[in-house]
């Protein structure tokens, strides 16, 4: 029900993923990241506790293939799970356990993987890698070519309802969290990536009046013109 891609962008040290389904506001329970950590997908039956343990442990200093061993060996019912994981140092690691649905993939490349599970075809997250690698631009724009690639190459088996898009940086809260939860005319690919054309413009704007409101650019509303 669901093709994702995570990574890490060697350049900025950003974590990012993003992510699809026809199952209501997937990224709300299957997308986790945290600066300076990683990111972690948990996705096909999911157990939205499994993302957050892969961070934590990668924090105390394991790597991603460590904690995926972890997690697997720990974690009950893991069978029904599909994980995916990106470290610090840009090591991937993934579970697809033999209760996974329908036609399902994983595909790898330095710093970034790409799983799916009830894919219209097997290619569909070797696409994915092939499209973000291939994009040039900011991270986001990476990410969001990505997603669309595997739209491109079959993407699911059945109709797209949500998506979304997570980035964090050297904050301890998402520097981009954009989400269509729901779409009935099924196009929460387009909606995504059309937040991020908007947002991206923006995004310093919005961390600097975070850390500093003093410094940032004026809010363009009737008072501070």
């Amino acid at each position: 029900m669901t093709f994702s891609l995570l990574a890490r962008c060697p350049r900025s040290g950003q974590f990012g993923m993003v992510i699809s389904s026809s199952s209501p506001a997937v990224a709300a329970r299957c997308a986790h990241a945290r600066a300076g950590v990683g990111v972690a997908a948990t996705q096909n039956i999911t157990d939205p506790a499994l993302g957050p343990r892969l961070l934590d442990l990668m924090e105390a200093g394991a790597s991603a293939p460590q904690a995926m061993a972890q997690v697997v060996a720990e974690a009950p019912f893991i069978d029904h799970r599909q994980l995916l994981c990106v470290d610090r140092a840009g090591r991937v690691a993934t579970h697809s356990g033999a209760q996974t649905l329908g036609i399902w993939a994983l595909a790898e490349g330095e710093g970034v993987v790409a799983g799916g599970n009830l894919l219209a075809n097997a290619s569909v997250p070797k696409a994915m890698v092939a499209g973000f690698n291939a994009a040039r631009g900011a991270f986001g724009d990476r990410l969001i070519a990505a997603l669309k690639a595997g739209a491109a190459a079959g993407g699911e088996a059945g109709p797209v309802h949500s998506a979304g898009l997570l980035i964090v940086d050297r904050e301890t809260w998402p520097v981009a969290w954009l989400r269509a939860d729901w779409s009935e005319a099924a196009m929460p690919i387009e909606e995504v990536a059309r937040a991020w054309e908007v947002y991206a413009p923006q995004m310093a704007a919005y961390i600097q009046r975070a850390k500093d409101p003093r410094a940032a650019p004026s809010y363009g509303v009737p008072g501070d013109e």
